[in-house]
């Protein structure tokens, strides 16, 4: 694939299919295109207004708003204006400029794609045996082309193109239909019993055709002389060439690149290249697939339906069997012999038995329970439902010993301090938990600028001799600090 400027740049006609004022510009290309099938090429202004206005949507439409539409359309290109001079009698009236517009070639083609998208539900596709058979007459006719004159050439041409686009998109979307998640779950109901014969028989009579036409198509493709081809494909050039065009440039050799494309798709599509298996086969296995798949849901219907008849029949068979049963051991012999012969159960981990006589049966003894837990990663046990315990009271009686515990804490650290001073050098043995609530008031203050900090009950204090030079000791039981013998001072 080449990629130039023209693959790279906006395409600005499209812009008005989603704008902010598309329910005014859509409504107004659509009617210049019903105009241009009609062969009705120009529009004033006034006549797009008097076909809008006969719309309830457009009642309160002005010709300001039209005049607007129109000019923001043909900014965009979609609409191509030229003034009309014939009616001009004044100097005032040619200012004025009356345009008439006419839609432009890229927009006609943008409007014909969405009114395809808009009936795309509408127009459904379907498979047409009769399309291969017309490209097979039409390719064993190649060896005359090259005698007729140039514009049956070109029609065969176009013919040969058209069925071939025909056939490739109508099976494409067909296949699509068919492989939807929509089409699965009809697949799966039992209204489709009814038109599945049909639809397998459409399928096999395409494959047919497909088996005898392709074959054929592939041997004539073989066979073709390569130069006849490139004279045929020459031929088709000089007519397009020859055709008379308005303000289009036309490259022959970008036209001869395009014929020699589409026969070359042609040709893959029938019989491969490059040792590459063609698309006809690929074609041919996916239709038979779609079949196989048709069939093994219609199978598994139709075992569903069935299924449930016959075991009603024979849950009824069995049940006027347990009913003639004269008592309870009868029953348990015949249960025995439907249900415990065929597929045997066997259970590990019972319990031991409560005793060791052969003549007791298993109705004798105590049932032994076991729960089954599924074998899943995502089985969670259920979680027993219980009410909310009120443990206000224990919070409460924590509550209140915590603040004892604080409180008597505060009072001790309160002890050591000595006319709002803290002097390490004067302290005798302390706990090891108040020596660390010194040391961390020291080090707060420490990493502070100003040498201040804060204790726990917002107390602050600062190092009244940060620049000392002098040691102490600090003792306490799980050993001694050698540390500078600072002094903190408390704020009242």
């Amino acid at each position: 694939m080449r990629i130039d400027e023209t693959l790279k740049k906006p395409m600005a006609e499209a812009k008005y299919l989603n704008v902010d004022n598309t329910d005014r510009y859509r409504p107004i290309i659509r009617l210049f295109y019903l105009n241009y099938e009609k062969l009705k090429y120009w529009m004033y202004q006034e006549e797009v207004y008097e076909e809008l206005k006969q719309d309830p949507y457009f009642s309160e439409y002005t010709p300001e708003q039209c005049q607007q539409d129109l000019t923001a359309l043909a900014g965009w290109g979609n609409l191509i204006t030229i003034q009309d001079t014939r009616k001009v009698s004044t100097i005032e009236e040619f200012k004025n400029k009356k345009f008439r517009y006419q839609l432009s070639e890229a927009t006609v083609e943008i409007e014909r794609m969405v009114i395809r998208v808009e009936n795309l539900f509408i127009e459904s596709s379907s498979l047409e045996p009769t399309l291969l058979e017309r490209i097979r007459i039409s390719l064993e006719k190649i060896i005359e082309v090259p005698d007729m004159e140039q514009e049956r050439i070109y029609s065969w041409w176009n013919d040969l193109n058209n069925d071939f686009i025909r056939l490739n998109q109508n099976y494409q979307d067909y296949m699509r239909e068919l492989n939807s998640v929509k089409a699965e779950e009809m697949m799966r109901t039992k209204e489709f019993l009814v038109f599945k014969d049909r639809l397998i028989e459409y399928l096999r009579s395409f494959v047919r055709s497909l088996q005898v036409n392709v074959s054929a198509i592939e041997q004539r493709l073989k066979e073709t002389d390569r130069e006849l081809i490139e004279e045929i494909l020459r031929q088709v050039t000089e007519y397009e060439l020859s055709i008379p065009r308005i303000d289009v440039e036309v490259d022959a050799e970008q036209i001869y690149d395009k014929v020699k494309g589409r026969f070359a798709s042609l040709e893959e599509w029938f019989a491969g290249a490059q040792e590459r298996e063609s698309e006809a086969a690929k074609v041919f296995d996916s239709t038979n697939e779609i079949i196989r798949k048709i069939t093994r849901y219609a199978a598994r219907i139709s075992e569903m339906s069935n299924s449930g008849s016959n075991r009603r029949e024979e849950y009824y068979k069995i049940a006027v069997m347990f009913s003639k049963c004269r008592n309870q051991n009868e029953a348990h012999r015949l249960a025995a012999t439907v249900f415990g012969m065929e597929k045997p159960l066997h259970l590990k981990g019972i319990a031991g038995r409560q005793t060791e006589s052969i003549n007791s049966g298993v109705f004798d003894e105590e049932p032994h329970m076991a729960t089954v837990m599924p074998r899943v990663r995502t089985y969670k046990e259920k979680a027993q439902r219980t009410g909310i315990a009120d443990h206000s009271k224990e919070k409460e009686e924590l509550r209140l010993a915590a603040i004892r515990r604080m409180e008597e804490e505060r009072k001790l650290l309160k002890s050591y301090i000595k006319d709002n001073r803290l002097a390490f050098a004067e302290l005798p043995q302390i706990a090891p938990e108040v020596r660390d609530v010194f040391l961390t008031w020291l080090s707060k203050a420490l990493e502070n600028r100003n040498r201040r900090g804060k204790t726990e009950d917002g107390q602050i204090y600062y190092i009244e001799n940060a620049d000392t030079k002098e040691i102490c000791l600090l003792k306490s039981p799980d050993g001694t600090l050698e540390m500078p013998a600072y002094t903190l001072r408390f704020e009242e």
